[in-house]
């Protein structure tokens, strides 16, 4: 059979286009982002009729609504409890889909609903699509249903781990959805795909044999956890509005959009030199590249209505990215960008970037640096003396950071800074400066 990935770097998933045979194609966890699937099948001659859902995502956004509007047949696990129309899935009861046998196999611990799908074709290898059941180097993290189930489910993962898949053969093909990348994921490398017998001879997660000795060391793996993992589960098992009813932001005059900004929050999603060297007060730096749903997650509250300063992104992917994590309120956008504002009002913020020889020389002038990098960063090396707060915990822990120091903000290249220096000015900090290619840049600078 035909396969065709779609990768997501941002968000570390893949979804999976499948030929069935004939002009008949099935999607393997799609997101909303749908149209590039049916162009894709379209392109070659096929025809989407199915969606096969492994579990409740946390992650992105359902395309399950949008397959049943395109007239494709939706397969969800029973117990994920969708509102929306769905053949509901029990493990162990196999069903074919344009001719080629389809058969769940109960896999929780990810989540409790979690099914995996074996496929399998007249000829050749089956093909096992696992979500985040077994991932390749891992598997995906048992902590996003609540604090008390984390242990249960975490058994659960050991189990599927060793039992669920014991029956498939070596060479069977290995598709998950999460990867490297994903905060749903504690797998290592680029790889996406695998082989059951690549698995079984190096994955970690297959490697500890003793039951509790996993529980006590799987969690202690996982990455931290985007603040928008916790509502999107109950907002896919709902169902989303279709992409085609969310109302389009228009393109606003300056004038127009300082108004609307007293009620919405302003994303800047130009690169974070631009943004540095001049930009709206109060509005929020996230620099546009493959990260940027996931931080506009992270940070920005659910239905918080979003205006937009895009320099030479196109408006329809940030549109894109943004409801890929069920943002759907959209004020508008700035209409001729930063340089039409300043010819209106000639008033914008800068911050400073600066080198590592000069962040070097700030520092022991007095200056305290400001580390959001995630603590696995932290781990290979710091500035002495730096505040480790990770950006996705900067807003709440504002307290730990002083108002009468300089500060130079540092990640890993300049991009999660720059959202870090502007959710300090929006905080009411001065004397910000951003380190113009993170910690590298300190560790290679010159006294």
């Amino acid at each position: 059979m035909n396969l065709v990935p779609f990768v997501h770097e941002g968000l570390g998933n893949s979804s999976y286009l499948v030929h069935l045979g004939d002009d008949g194609a099935l999607l393997v966890d799609p997101d909303r982002s749908f149209d590039r699937y049916l162009r894709a099948a379209e392109d070659l001659g096929w025809q989407v009729v199915a969606v096969l859902e492994t579990h409740l995502h946390a992650d992105f956004v359902t395309g399950a609504v949008e397959a049943i509007h395109a007239a494709a047949t939706v397969f969800q696990p029973a117990d994920a409890g969708c509102a929306y129309p769905h053949q509901p899935v029990h493990a162990h009861q196999p069903f074919t889909i344009a001719g080629v046998q389809v058969e769940p196999v109960a896999s929780p611990g990810h989540t409790p609903e979690h099914v995996s799908y074996v496929v399998r074709s007249a000829s050749g290898p089956p093909m096992l699509f696992s979500g985040g059941s077994i991932i390749v180097g891992g598997a995906a993290r048992t902590d996003l249903i609540a604090p008390d189930r984390t242990d249960e489910l975490t058994r659960k993962q050991y189990r599927t781990l060793r039992e669920s898949f014991a029956p498939l053969p070596d060479e069977t093909l290995l598709y998950p959805t999460h990867g490297g990348g994903s905060f749903c994921s504690t797998g290592a490398g680029g790889e996406r795909n695998s082989t059951l017998g690549k698995e079984r001879a190096s994955n970690p997660a297959l490697a500890v044999v003793d039951e509790d000795e996993f529980v006590r060391w799987f969690p202690a793996t996982f990455p931290a956890v985007p603040a928008y993992y916790f509502r999107m589960r109950a907002f896919n098992q709902a169902g989303p509005r279709l992409r085609a009813n969310v109302p389009q932001p228009r393109a606003l005059s300056p004038d127009d959009f300082e108004q609307a900004s007293q009620h919405a929050l302003i994303i800047d999603v130009r690169p974070m030199d631009e943004y540095a060297a001049g930009h709206i007060r109060g509005s929020l730096s996230i620099p546009f590249r493959d990260v940027y749903p996931v931080w506009l997650g992270w940070l920005v509250p659910a239905n918080t209505e979003l205006l937009f300063v895009l320099g030479d992104v196109p408006v329809e992917r940030v549109l894109d990215e943004s409801m890929l994590v069920g943002y759907e309120s959209f004020a508008g956008w700035l209409k001729g960008g930063l340089p039409a504002w300043l010819v209106a009002r000639n008033v914008v913020q800068s911050t400073a970037m600066t080198s590592g020889s000069d962040a070097r020389q700030f520092v022991r002038d007095g200056a305290l640096a400001i580390d959001v990098r995630e603590p696995s960063e932290v781990q290979a090396g710091t500035i002495d003396g730096a505040r480790t707060i990770p950006l996705g915990e900067l807003s709440a822990r504002l307290g730990e950071v002083p108002k009468d120091r300089p500060l130079v903000v540092y990640c890993g290249h300049g991009e999660r800074a720059s959202t870090g220096v502007s959710l300090l000015e929006r905080a009411g900090f001065k004397q910000l400066t951003n380190l113009d290619g993170g910690y590298d840049a300190w560790t290679n600078a010159v006294d």
